[in-house]
């Protein structure tokens, strides 16, 4: 960097402090970031990834996502489609990525269905049974259609207080299977409905999708009726160069404090071009609840062990629960 050579020491330390900025942001979007993100996500898994081949603008595809994670030697990633089955697209990106376990589910979005038991049951039969979470239905949810006011057609789960019979047997096919139960953009009320269906029926893996994010918008006793279901509570870093992240952050440190780290599951939720890259990006989100207090025993659990548990991977470590 040429630095000027007249003018004062404060107007060189501004130019300093500018082109660090400047750099640390333009590294980000490119896929760099700063050693202590990068050190961050090492071992850790990242459960909700966004990646191309998309129907929306992505900043990475699954197998250079995947590569980048290995890279910042992270575990395990889960990619995430709204639209599209991700279980064949795991398998192939493993082939290509070795080194890193790569995971895929199914949305019960309108595209495959909706409420659709069959195409749970086809996820499980794809080849090499990579397909491990279902996400009960994000963008086409009832819920969150009604939240963006949109008028169509949606993927709803009640009817009259009561669960659907589809979505009963949805979840007949997660137990059976022993896979992951997502509540995906449903109501609070809905996921607590379908958390204790999912008890009932005796399912082992549940998640509440970014729980304290719209449309969801789950309170504190909410959460901690999902956590005494057995229900892990997501907490997604997303873009922390909005302006409210640093609210956001303090809002989530809050709540983990009162559910308590032993049931709660931290992710990215990236991916959207535009944004960090999932693994720096979620680096920058460990680190920033790191800064709130948190233990790097505490970090790990919500970042390693708990993910890992949820997705039946054999735990490193301290136990998660």
């Amino acid at each position: 960097m040429r630095i000027l050579r007249h003018g004062s020491k404060t107007r060189t330390a501004l130019l300093l402090l500018v082109f660090a900025t400047v750099g640390t942001t333009g590294a980000s979007q490119r896929g760099g970031t700063d050693d202590a993100a990068a050190r961050a996500v090492a071992g850790a898994i990242d459960i909700h990834v966004h990646s191309d081949p998309d129907n929306r603008p992505r900043s990475i595809d699954a197998i250079d996502v995947a590569k980048l994670s290995r890279t910042r030697g992270m575990r395990a990633i889960v990619l995430k489609n709204h639209y599209d089955p991700t279980a064949a697209l795991a398998y192939v990106v493993r082939k290509e990525v070795p080194g890193i376990e790569v995971f895929g589910g199914i949305d019960l979005n309108l595209t495959v269905g909706g409420m659709n038991p069959v195409a749970v049951e086809h996820m499980t039969e794809v080849s090499g049974g990579w397909g491990r979470i279902v996400w009960m239905s994000t963008f086409d949810a009832e819920n969150q259609v009604r939240y963006s006011k949109e008028n169509r057609p949606s993927v709803s789960v009640t009817r009259n207080g009561e669960l659907l019979p589809e979505v009963k047997q949805v979840i007949s096919v997660i137990a059976k299977h022993n896979l992951v139960l997502a509540t995906g953009h449903v109501s609070s009320a809905e996921g607590l409905m379908l958390l204790r269906e999912a008890r009932r029926q005796g399912a082992q893996r549940m998640v509440v999708t970014h729980a304290m994010n719209a449309p969801i918008l789950m309170d504190v006793p909410q959460m901690q009726e999902a956590a005494k279901l057995g229900a892990f509570i997501e907490f997604t870093g997303g873009s922390l160069a909005e302006a409210g992240a640093p609210a956001r952050i303090d809002r989530f440190a809050e709540a983990i404090r009162k559910i308590g780290p032993a049931f709660c599951i931290l992710s990215s939720d990236l991916g959207q071009k535009g944004n960090a890259l999932p693994p720096d990006g979620f680096g920058a989100f460990l680190v920033a609840l790191r800064a709130k207090g948190f233990t790097q025993q505490e970090i790990d659990q919500m970042a390693k062990q708990n993910p890992a548990r949820l997705l039946g991977l054999q735990s490193l470590g301290a136990n998660s629960r």
